[in-house]
Parts: structure tokens; sequence; C-alpha cells
């Protein structure tokens, strides 16, 4: 299954209320939008993985490959599991997400649609 299809729309598991991650914004494929969003929403965390891997999405699409593979590679040596869900319903750990994410970078594989995070 590849990241990319449905833009991983990131919603934590504990906890109720939704985070905006501009889960909207990728899935339209508006980018900067995206980025624009996700930077001014104060109430997430910088080291978020739903924060980090949507940004990361929204950067690769937009050829800043080097910024989009740090962000996955935090997320992905972090200490902390967060339970993540996908915009199709699947729910996935956000260290494996954020492996897949840079597997995808690796090849290329960031253009077209991405799976977004919901929160």
């Amino acid at each position: 299954m590849d990241i990319l299809t449905g833009v991983a729309v990131l919603a934590l598991s504990q906890g109720s209320v939704a985070m905006d991650v501009a889960s909207n914004e990728l899935i339209a494929q508006r980018n900067e939008a995206a980025i624009e969003r996700i930077e001014a929403n104060d109430r997430l965390e910088r080291d978020d993985p739903a924060r980090l891997i949507n940004l990361g999405i929204a950067h690769a699409r937009e050829g800043r490959v080097e910024e989009a593979r740090q962000m996955f590679r935090e997320v992905a040596t972090s200490d902390a599991a967060v339970r993540l869900e996908l915009a199709g319903g699947e729910w996935i750990d956000s260290r494996d997400l954020a492996r897949r994410a840079l597997r995808m970078l690796d090849r290329g594989e960031f253009g077209g649609r991405s799976r977004v995070t919901m929160r």
C-alpha cells in the first residue's frame, strides 16, 4: 500500500478532538496552503508526528526533498509511537508511516496524490 493514495489524514488514537493538520488542503493538492495552515497552527507541537508527516508530504510535492526527508526522519527515529488514522480509516504507527514516506521519497513517488494524516 502506498502512502500517497489518499493523503495521510492523521488522527491520534488518544483524544477525541481533531487537530487541524491541513488534510483538506493536501487532498486538494494545495501544498503551499497546507504548509501555511500547519505552520500557523499553534495547537500543534513542533515535533507532532501528524504535523511533520503532512508538512513533509507538502514539501516533497513541491520539490523540497531534503526538508521533507528531515521531517520524515524525525518521526521515523522518534522514541514515541503515536497511532495515526489515515484518510481511508487505516490505523498505523507514526514511525511506520514515516518510514513508508522515506521509501517513497527515495523512489521519487511524491508528485500527485498522497495519503494525508487526519487528526
